[in-house]
């Protein structure tokens, strides 16, 4: 299955990013962007590709370790940016150096389950909400100027999130990926855990 490693914002969050991000589909060429959804707005702390089962249990148990090394942190979805002219995404204030190092640990976690990982990068919180139709790329500077003024609530990150990505099937042009959340573990301590208890979500 094709995991990765997670940050999920709450509704809270969630409802004023919806807002904003209906503000910047009004903009001109907005049209011409493939905008993700509420189900696939999360932070990927580590992405871990195909993942074989039986590496699951030891998989999950380093994560447990990791999330019981970090403390809870505040975060708000802040402002936004762009990567070249393929990405646009929303940015973050607050423990912005405690989610670097929960990412970093997630990411050992894997190594150390023996995932063969991406060579590993400094992480860069952010939040993806649309990216270019077109290979050659968009103008993003018009929504980020749009995004320069938003601030969402501050909410304190509590948990590790385990994400199955599931890819499209249908063959419909535009179908996201859904994604299920397979596993979850309190920072600081604590487990709740399991396999299968996260809903099954399509990504709009």
């Amino acid at each position: 299955m094709r995991l990765f490693a997670a940050v999920i914002p709450p509704p809270l969050a969630v409802d004023e990013l919806d807002l904003a991000v209906a503000r910047l589909k009004a903009l001109p060429g907005a049209e011409h962007l493939r905008w993700t959804g509420r189900p696939s707005w999360h932070f990927t702390l580590a992405f871990m590709g195909q993942v074989d089962d039986e590496l699951l249990p030891e998989l999950n148990e380093r994560l447990a370790r990791a999330a019981r090394k970090t403390n809870p942190f505040a975060l708000r979805l802040r402002r936004g940016g762009h990567f070249g002219r393929r990405a646009l995404w929303v940015g973050v204030e607050g423990g912005v150096a405690e989610m670097r190092l929960l990412a970093d640990r997630a990411d050992a976690a894997a190594r150390r389950t023996g995932i063969s990982m991406e060579e590993h990068r400094s992480y860069h919180a952010h939040l993806t909400i649309a990216r270019s139709r077109d290979p050659r790329g968009a103008d993003l500077r018009p929504y980020v100027q749009e995004l320069e003024p938003f601030e969402g609530p501050e909410w304190d990150v509590a948990k590790l999130a385990l994400v199955r990505s599931n890819l499209p099937v249908s063959g419909v042009v535009g179908e996201q990926p859904r994604y299920e959340t397979v596993g979850s573990w309190l920072l600081g301590g604590g487990t709740e855990s399991g396999p299968g208890s996260g809903s099954l979500e399509r990504a709009s």
